[in-house]
């Protein structure tokens, strides 16, 4: 049993070594050692765990492994070993990975900030529609509903009845005038002719327009006369013609002033009028007039800003 403790020891010389400089301190620290087994301590370096048994340390002591038992005998606690000094310092490795700095900007962060200032902006868009759409109404309060404008039952130049209500949602540019007219009617007529053109030539526009005459001669303008007349400027056209009361009635709806001039020796007379250009929009509302000092690319300019004024009131946001 001896020489198996000894085969032990000398595989363990180092730890012995160690052992035995600590069993010297603890003979000089008033232990009482005798010829018998001390319980102590020892880890082995070489091995995975820790050997159990007792090896020789001298004549007067026998040192087992793995207890950790202070002598019974003795008054002082038995001291805590101290580490080889042989062995290497050696770093110990935290089992948790050490993390990278952190920055105070990341992706959630951004996203974060983008969605809080699209949320702002929107809201911000919306105060300023709402703004706008009310200064309209109030605007359009103010002045008066239909202080200009309204609806009207005529006959157009194919002998049809023809109303107000039948050009809803178009753009409605309106002449009066009358077939006999030498100079300043066919002036307007061909400017209304041109924007017309400008307008449905621009394919990116979706404006529905659509050019109207009315006569304010119905005793000669009947409706072949105003058939004739307004084909010479465009196909688009649409003339209107009816009774004098009914011509009566739209004149004083859109505040134009007719009145028949004297009468010649072949029984012909000229007709003084209101030389003006009425905008209706597709609800069937004035919205705007051109007077005769006005082109035709002045009421395309100012029939796309109304248009858009327009589409931006009825669209709604949810």
């Amino acid at each position: 049993m001896m020489l198996k403790y000894l085969s032990l020891s000398q595989t363990l010389s180092k730890d012995v070594r160690s052992t035995q400089k600590l069993f010297q301190r603890w003979k000089s620290s008033s232990s009482i050692i005798s010829n018998r087994t001390l319980p102590i301590s020892i880890p082995s370096r070489k091995l995975p765990y820790t050997m159990l048994g007792t090896t020789k340390l001298n004549s007067n002591a026998l040192v087992r492994f793995q207890s950790t038992v202070p002598n019974p005998e003795s008054k002082d606690p038995l001291p805590d070993p101290d580490p080889d000094p042989l062995a290497k310092p050696t770093l110990r490795k935290s089992g948790f990975r050490q993390k990278d700095p952190v920055s105070p900007v990341s992706w959630r962060s951004v996203a974060i900030a983008a969605s809080v200032g699209g949320l702002l902006l929107g809201f911000m868009f919306f105060i300023k529609k709402e703004k706008e759409n009310a200064l309209a109404k109030e605007r359009k309060r103010t002045l008066g509903k239909a202080s200009i404008g309204g609806r009207f039952d005529l006959i157009d130049h194919e002998g049809k009845p023809a109303k107000s209500e039948d050009f809803f949602g178009k753009w409605v540019l309106l002449y009066f005038g009358f077939t006999h007219c030498p100079d300043v009617c066919p002036e307007e007529l061909e400017k209304l002719a041109k924007v017309t053109e400008l307008i449905e030539s621009n394919k990116n526009l979706d404006i529905k327009v659509q050019p109207l005459f009315i006569t304010v001669d119905p005793a000669r303008d009947s409706v072949a006369a105003v058939k004739k007349y307004i084909r010479e400027f465009s196909e688009r056209f649409i003339g209107l013609t009816g009774t004098p009361e009914q011509i009566q009635t739209v004149c004083k709806a859109y505040r134009v002033y007719f009145s028949a001039g004297p009468r010649d020796y072949e029984d012909d007379y000229i007709v003084d009028h209101t030389i003006i250009i009425y905008m209706v929009n597709p609800d069937g509302e004035f919205v705007d007039y051109f007077g005769q000092t006005k082109t035709a690319e002045d009421i395309y300019g100012a029939l796309l800003i109304c248009s858009e004024k327009y589409k931006a009131m009825k669209s709604k946001w949810f």
